[in-house]
């Protein structure tokens, strides 16, 4: 009898390790391979357990379908339970480890980069692509909310938005987007900045938008200081910015390499050689070199300021009078000209 219980003793334990080792293997053992060709998991808004399943082997990120079913019904890991959001699965992770991090809703940032956009529509299309939102849904915000909380118009909504790499989460709504934007706008303009366009005459969106022009004109920060002088030196003396740049702009020609007399004909509150002072906004999301070169302009007396040929180096060459201005341009014209650019 002695034996018999023995016996069943070992059997009962040889049993409770089996049953074990397979809980084992379907919870915690890993199920995830290594490497991860694609470790990233996209759970969007209305997603069911199978829709998850099929996007986990889909991705190659779980190597047994079964064992995951079986473990995400222990756990109660259903539609109740299921949070969007953009996850890192780790590799050799278990299922057990997968479910708590996507339940626990435990999502991966993302880093979202704001430049070198000429209009909102531009940036709402490159921005929208690395959100769960698209386009239009930021686009509609814009219209419907934003100008009656940042205190913009249509024309001067770029300016609400400093150059930068920004970290969010994918699952942000065009709100949660447009107002850590306008956080970041705040935080840029310090008292500093503030006082220093102060002191040149200008507000803040005068600023950006003298900068956007800056931006298009010359990529050599070194002279942009010297650039934004000028073009100070032309508002404080009531003389058009002639700023080349916004007449691309106003035609919508951005591939544009030569300005002709005809295009400066162009009616349009952009065309700077028609209209006095600024234009009504920003033609480009200026660089933050071309922001603080306006804020710490060169101090002189340039008024001029033409592009010059390439063999002269880089940069502008620049004049005080009309007649050393035409002399540049005239030389710049036939640069041009023997170049074979139109």
């Amino acid at each position: 009898m002695k034996r018999i219980l023995i016996i069943v003793g070992v059997v009962v334990l040889v049993a409770a390790g089996a049953f074990g080792y397979r809980i084992y293997l379907k919870s915690f053992a890993p199920n995830t391979p290594y490497p991860l060709a694609n470790n990233i998991l996209l759970i969007p808004t209305g997603s069911t357990l199978e829709s998850i399943i099929d996007s986990l082997v889909h991705n190659g990120q779980i190597l047994h379908e079964k064992n995951f079913r079986w473990t995400a019904d222990k756990m109660g890991y259903d539609s109740t339970t299921i949070r969007r959001g953009r996850y890192k699965i780790p590799a050799l992770a278990s299922n057990k480890a997968i479910i708590t991090l996507l339940r626990g809703g435990n999502q991966a940032p993302i880093q979202v980069t704001v430049q070198n956009v000429r209009t909102i529509e531009q940036m709402c299309g490159r921005v929208a692509a690395k959100f769960e939102f698209d386009s239009l849904d930021l686009l509609g915000y814009f219209d419907e909310h934003f100008d009656s909380l940042a205190g913009t118009v249509k024309e001067s909504r770029l300016t609400r938005f400093i150059p930068n790499t920004y970290e969010f989460y994918w699952t942000a709504s065009p709100a949660d987007f447009c107002k850590r934007m306008l956080k970041e706008y705040d935080r840029f303009w310090t008292q500093e900045r503030k006082d220093k366009a102060t002191a040149i005459g200008l507000t803040q969106e005068q600023v950006y938008t003298l900068a956007s022009i800056i931006e298009k004109e010359t990529n050599y920060n070194v002279e942009k200081p010297r650039m934004a002088g000028v073009y100070l030196n032309r508002l404080r003396d009531g003389i058009p910015l002639q700023a080349d740049p916004t007449i691309v702009f106003a035609l919508g020609e951005f591939d544009l390499r030569r300005i002709l007399y005809g295009h400066l004909q162009i009616d349009s509150p952009y065309n700077t050689y028609k209209n006095l002072g600024l234009p009504p906004g920003p033609i480009f999301m200026p660089g933050l070199p071309s922001i603080d070169a306006v804020l710490n302009r060169e101090v002189h007396d340039y008024i001029y300021f033409c592009a010059r040929p390439t063999e002269d180096g880089p940069g502008h060459a620049y004049a005080v009078t009309l007649s050393a201005h035409n002399e540049n341009a005239r030389r710049y014209q036939a640069w041009l000209d023997k170049q074979g650019i139109q």
